[in-house]
């Protein structure tokens, strides 16, 4: 566990930044319209443009400029971009990677060191267009309008107020059964976004889905659970051949957590669904299972003052299943989550590990194709959390504070957001040879090269 480590050209390049700013820029030093500019165009501009939720734009060099000594120490520590995996632990490999990789983070770093020159005008890339029309969803893009929308009631947070949790039901209107293949959750509007700390959306349907299906621990909150929006989280599109199941008479319940910024502001919460066309059913059904990272109910949660505090539990796979992703929600003590697996055979496994968790950002790591853990059923989920309530955590409001279980942001909470595609023992077989082929040629190949 750790902070994951510096490429050695960005340590040395950190280090000279204590030397005079004005330094001659030469000719082989990176320049921003040819190197740089690049680079925050896909890592960085979806937060650092106009109107967005970043402090300042990084869209152009005169906007860049001013920031130059601060971008290299934020990058160079990779505080930015936001992502919080363990880049030394487990998988690697994953769809939504905003990280910078470490040849990216040496050339920023260089860039500034050299005096951040901004270079020919020439070899400014094309601006890239960028979708802020709030009524856009980010899905829309490839799949086009959503088939359905459902938006909580209005709810209106005053200027000062103690933090607010909204929990309205809206019937979904389904009179049939329809397999859905993405969704997205967004505030209705820009000034919503403001008090809008996350949202969840609980699916309520005339169905029974019993936990005990893939978990043996009572204290695992699954059933319900569609979908949460919080900063550092898009939309849920599905695998090909997996969906989430709604059925008729189903309703959204909400759990809108609101804050107040000094200014009052009514705003609503929306929920875009996806459907599979009429008539195609997927494969795989897809859940979203929420773990609870403690054992003994949510009140066994107990994290003493001036202290690191480490928790434990175990879940048991009740069915095949394919782990989509992993994502760790915790509040200002929480510092990391790990996720082991271990097999029937007594081998184990670490599939990944968040070292330095941000509570600004609840990123969702979503796993590439190839590399999304298999589990066969019987296999144990080992969840292991740290909280440090001390001095030493910056993000921490009293270490003096013995902190439980709750909602509120002073709180704590331990839970691990899985997504997860079950399988029967046929598909589980075929699925298992399919990515042992794959692997085998994808090792022939590169001993090729």
């Amino acid at each position: 566990m750790g902070i994951p480590r510096l490429a050695c050209g960005a340590l040395a390049a950190i280090a000279s930044l204590i030397a005079p700013a004005a330094m001659a820029a030469d000719a082989s030093a990176p320049t921003f319209t040819k190197d740089i500019a690049p680079i925050f165009q896909d890592k960085c501009e979806a937060c650092h443009r106009p109107n967005q939720m970043a402090p300042m734009s990084l869209m152009t060099y005169e906007e860049v400029r001013p920031w130059a000594k601060s971008i290299a120490q934020r990058i160079g520590t990779r505080q930015m971009p936001p992502w919080h995996i363990d880049r030394t632990i487990g998988i690697q490999k994953f769809k939504n990677d905003r990280s910078l990789s470490d040849d990216q983070v040496d050339t920023i770093v260089r860039w500034v060191n050299s005096g951040a020159p901004k270079g020919d005008p020439k070899d400014m890339p094309a601006p890239k267009k960028w979708n802020d029309d709030q009524n856009i969803w980010t899905e829309q893009v490839k799949l086009g309008p959503p088939d359905l929308v459902i938006k909580s009631t209005p709810y209106t947070m005053p200027a000062v107020a103690q933090d607010a949790w909204w929990k309205p039901s809206i019937p979904t209107g389904l009179t049939e059964p329809r397999w859905v293949r993405a969704i997205e959750i967004k505030p209705s509007t820009v000034q919503g976004r403001k008090i809008t700390h996350h949202a969840l959306a609980r699916l309520q349907q005339p169905e029974d889905m019993d936990p005990a299906l893939f978990t043996n621990d009572p204290d695992v909150a699954g059933d319900g659970l569609f979908m949460e929006w919080a900063v550092g989280k898009n939309a849920d599109e599905m695998r090909p051949d997996s969906g989430r199941l709604m059925l008729p008479g189903s309703k959204i319940t909400w759990d809108i957590h609101y804050h107040a910024v000094g200014e009052e502001i009514t705003d609503t919460v929306e929920l875009g669904i996806w459907f599979y066309p009429k008539g195609q059913e997927p494969k795989h059904r897809e859940v979203l299972a929420l773990f609870n990272t403690f054992t003994g109910g949510n009140r066994a949660l107990d994290i003493p003052p001036n202290q690191i505090t480490t928790t434990e539990s175990f879940v048991v796979l009740r069915q095949n299943a394919r782990i989509e992703n992993f994502q760790a929600h915790l509040h200002l003590r929480g510092k990391g989550m790990s996720m082991e697996a271990i097999y029937a055979d007594g081998r184990r496994e670490m599939l990944s590990q968040i070292s330095d968790f941000n509570f600004n950002w609840h990123n969702m790591y979503i796993y590439d194709d190839d590399v999304a853990p298999l589990l066969a059923k019987g296999t144990i989920l080992h969840f292991v959390t740290w909280y440090d309530n001390t001095s030493n955590n910056k993000a921490n409001p009293d270490p003096n504070q013995w902190v439980g279980w709750g909602d509120r942001t002073v709180d704590e909470m331990g839970h691990a957001w899985l997504n997860i595609t079950y399988y029967t023992d046929e598909e589980f077989k075929a699925e298992t040879a399919k990515r042992a082929a794959a692997t085998k040629t994808s090792t022939v190949n590169n001993e090729r090269q």
